[in-house]
């Protein structure tokens, strides 16, 4: 089986909210929401792939001193296995916006319960309550 490396990174905002985007109409488990982040290209370390991420899919700017290891997810689907380290920010530069048509909302941690996600996401959603 295939090994999908990720890296997402959790948002902060000096309210308690979190960041989500919504994937989009053609990519795999489109309409549900995810952390922003996305594939660690050859070379890349977690921390760098995000940074480029959040610059390219946010319009944002963060440092490598700002991404804070929160946990990760292990997850089997069913042509790839998903080994996603996430990271906690809370320190960014610019206001994010949608750069590639993906919807994003602000939401509290309790409430994501109720909010459709991919499955390798579910179980962060305790750690994040938990936690914030």
């Amino acid at each position: 089986m295939k090994l999908l490396l990720v890296s997402a990174v959790v948002l902060i905002d000096p309210d308690g909210r979190v960041l989500l985007t919504q994937r989009p109409e053609g990519k795999s488990m489109a309409g549900l929401w995810e952390f922003p982040g996305g594939k660690i290209e050859p070379g890349e370390t977690p921390e760098e792939a995000l940074i480029r991420e959040l610059q390219e899919e946010l319009g944002i700017d963060t440092w490598q001193s700002c991404l804070a290891p929160l946990s990760f997810a292990s997850h089997s689907y069913d042509d790839f296995h998903l080994l996603m380290p996430v990271f906690a920010c809370r320190k960014w530069q610019g206001i994010p916006q949608s750069r590639e048509g993906q919807a994003m909302k602000w939401v509290r941690p309790p409430a994501m319960k109720d909010i459709p996600m991919p499955p390798a996401d579910l179980p962060l959603i305790a750690v994040l309550r938990d936690w914030l």
